[in-house]
């Protein structure tokens, strides 16, 4: 008896080739799911702790050369920053594995963030990949808002050109920037869901 090929086992098949596992189907429009994780101060974190808050968790892995033209240029930085100022709650997450490239320990992780002067509101050690895997993250970057009641408004990538260029930022359509300001109007967000792009996620 042969089996039957549905567009839910390609699915399956498509993360168990991606990442070594399946992942979780996140919807932007239905609740975020909630976690729990170690920041690099040893602090417990949870989604659920920042209900009220806009949030904007981004994957991350300094060693990939997608990651590092929007640091280099500082243009993740002035992310963070316009974030900040309208109290958005930043959460970098790193979900590489020991031994996989952008694996960093706690003190190694807060070194980057003072050398590239960057401005999370914490940076969250996911070695075990387990919240990498609750949100289907792929690539890095990859980046989700969740709005002030828990919703998920906005996954994808940072913005709409596919590469690892640096002079290609100013031309491409900011796409988590003009998602993140919608959210933090209130308003609906146009594009909810855009293409990721950068390293594979290294779980």
């Amino acid at each position: 008896m042969g089996i039957r090929i549905t567009k839910p086992l390609i699915a399956i098949l498509f993360g168990i080739l991606l990442n070594g596992t399946t992942q979780a189907a996140v919807r932007v429009g239905q609740p975020a799911p909630d976690f729990s994780g170690t920041d690099t101060r040893g602090q417990q974190l949870t989604l659920g702790e920042y209900r009220g808050n806009v949030v904007v968790l981004e994957w991350t892995n300094h060693d990939c050369p997608y990651v590092r033209k929007h640091y280099d240029s500082g243009n993740m930085q002035a992310h963070q920053r316009e974030a900040a100022e309208n109290d958005v709650v930043w959460l970098s997450v790193i979900s590489s594995a020991p031994g996989k490239q952008g694996h960093v320990t706690a003190a190694q992780a807060d070194e980057l963030t003072i050398s590239r002067d960057a401005s999370p509101s914490a940076v969250i050690l996911d070695p075990a990949g387990d919240i990498g895997r609750l949100y289907g993250a792929r690539t890095t970057p990859h980046m989700y808002i969740i709005d002030r009641d828990g919703t998920l408004a906005y996954m994808g990538g940072i913005d709409s050109i596919v590469s690892a260029d640096p002079s290609d930022i100013t031309r491409a359509t900011p796409h988590t920037r003009l998602a993140l300001r919608e959210v933090v109007a209130g308003q609906p967000v146009k594009r909810a869901v855009t293409r990721p792009y950068g390293c594979s996620v290294k779980y």
